[in-house]
């Protein structure tokens, strides 16, 4: 009976790795099995109203981009230039000094204002 108990113990644990070698996917070999989900982004539908509104945007955008860089660029020319209308300024002042001082030294009378309209006109010769 020992022997029939001992018999019947392996037979359970020999059927028992049957079933689980029978249900195991790594013993077979089975290809294993991935989900994948596709994530394909299209662009939206448009109709003509839509696209009119987006190219006057990206127009815009570059309108607004050239009229950044043109006003950089005329600072630094308006910069320029008021450095050059004060040093004109300056030496105009000095040449005013200089007349002023001329004049004084010849004593001459500066309280009668010329009017540049009153000047002389001069008319070419007619030959």
């Amino acid at each position: 009976m020992s022997k029939n108990k001992n018999l019947l113990a392996v037979s359970i644990v020999l059927i028992i790795c049957l079933i689980v070698i029978a249900f195991s996917d790594s013993i077979h070999g089975s290809e294993k099995k991935y989900r994948v989900e596709p994530e394909i982004t299209l662009p939206e539908y448009q109709n003509d109203l839509g696209r009119v509104i987006n190219a006057y945007e990206r127009m815009m955008n570059r309108l607004m981009d050239i009229n950044e860089k043109n006003s950089a660029g005329i600072d630094t020319e308006v910069k320029k230039i008021t450095k050059r209308l004060a040093s004109i300024d300056r030496k105009l002042t000095e040449l005013s000094k200089k007349t002023a001082r001329i004049e004084k030294a010849l004593n001459i009378d500066t309280s009668k204002e010329i009017d540049a309209n009153d000047s002389p006109v001069i008319e070419p010769e007619t030959p």
